[in-house]
């Protein structure tokens, strides 16, 4: 029953994640440095400490007592996070929804599943999962495998944009459709968003002694019922804080170079929708890590949980990209790669929630 409900939680943070974007497309007249950052604000600004306000109790003092090393790396991670966050953006907008997700997740899934565990093959920690128990157990190679499977669907799905850019390159009526199509730019960005996307997850290792805390208070008054539920919301901050700092810094230098700060005042422009519909994509993007901490909860912030996470995501991303038309008027052969790539995906998932359950009995 954990396993299932650590499975739901990271199904419910990766279609948060995977369907963010979309309120964005509706914002009008704004360029994308503007709607960017004021729906950053509220992703890692504002929704953080009421969501860990709502949730753990003494929030702030866990926080002001933590060592300053341990916020200095949750904070590094935060600022390098931010910068796969900030080019994430810029691969949706170059490669659609559907590829870019796609590209980007799959690189951040194998980087952050994989990663953690190697360091911790060097640097043993009691609870946390090393890669040679990955690599030694039953239940360890299913993940492997799993993660393995990912990276082969990941790879399906990227042969699908590249027959899209051939076409893209022949039909004038798709290309007006994927106006803002790119694909070589699309692509060197994505890499970088990717292996820098990763860092979120190496954040929430760094930030761990702050979870634990909150862990530690609430078993004290609630015996026998498990875990906390909610104790990554606490680390959540200090990573945020990092990757707003890196958007936020970004976002003016574009506002200044393309003269585009006037847009948050141009009252020739639906300024009340635009504020809102960027209120409602921050507020779902950060739902996913809210999520997120939830599903860690059951299954342990190893390989499996970044991988099921990151994998949901694409799924969700993919189906998006195909009710947006993005693939509108595309051959079949481009088409059915796409939904091969999704369904490697879906059959990763299976592996690494079977091996999830190997270890949990």
């Amino acid at each position: 029953m954990q396993v299932i409900l650590g499975v739901i939680f990271h199904f419910l943070g990766g279609f948060a994640s995977g369907s963010f974007y979309i309120p964005f497309k509706k914002v009008r007249g704004w360029s994308w440095e503007s709607f960017w950052i004021i729906g950053g604000l509220f992703s890692w600004l504002i929704v953080p400490p009421i969501a860990a306000w709502l949730t753990i109790p003494g929030f702030a003092e866990i926080i002001k007592n933590t060592s300053s090393a341990t916020i200095g790396f949750t904070y590094l991670f935060g600022l390098l996070w931010g910068i796969g966050g900030l080019t994430y953006g810029l691969g949706v907008r170059y490669l659609g929804v559907s590829l870019g997700s796609t590209i980007i997740l799959g690189l951040c899934a194998v980087f952050g599943s994989i990663i953690p565990s190697v360091y911790y093959n060097f640097f043993p920690r009691e609870g946390k999962d090393s890669f040679s128990m990955l690599l030694h157990s039953h239940w360890g190679q299913w993940v492997l495998s799993g993660i393995t499977i990912c990276v082969i669907g990941i790879i399906v799905c990227g042969r699908s944009g590249m027959m899209k850019e051939r076409q893209l390159s022949k039909n004038r009526e798709i290309v007006d459709y994927n106006k803002d199509y790119k694909f070589t730019l699309g692509i060197i960005v994505a890499i970088v968003s990717g292996v820098l996307s990763a860092c979120f997850n190496f954040g929430i290792e760094a930030g761990k002694p702050m979870a634990e805390t909150a862990n530690i208070i609430w078993k004290s008054s609630h015996p026998a019922q498990g875990n906390f539920l909610f104790q990554n919301n606490v680390i959540y901050i200090i990573i945020l804080w990092g990757g707003l700092t890196t958007n936020l810094i970004w976002c003016a230098i574009l506002n200044f170079r393309n003269k585009t700060y006037g847009d948050y005042t141009d009252h020739n422009k639906p300024l009340l929708k635009n504020y809102l519909f960027c209120a409602v994509a921050g507020t779902t993007w950060f739902l996913q890590f809210f999520f997120y901490g939830m599903g860690e909860s059951k299954l342990g912030n190893g390989a499996s949980s970044w991988i099921l996470h990151m994998a949901f995501i694409i799924l969700t991303a993919n189906i998006w990209g195909l009710l947006l038309k993005e693939w509108k008027g595309l051959n079949k052969k481009t088409i059915m790669t796409l939904i091969a790539g999704i369904f490697i995906i879906i059959l990763s998932i299976l592996v690494v929630g079977y091996g999830n359950s190997i270890k949990q009995s």
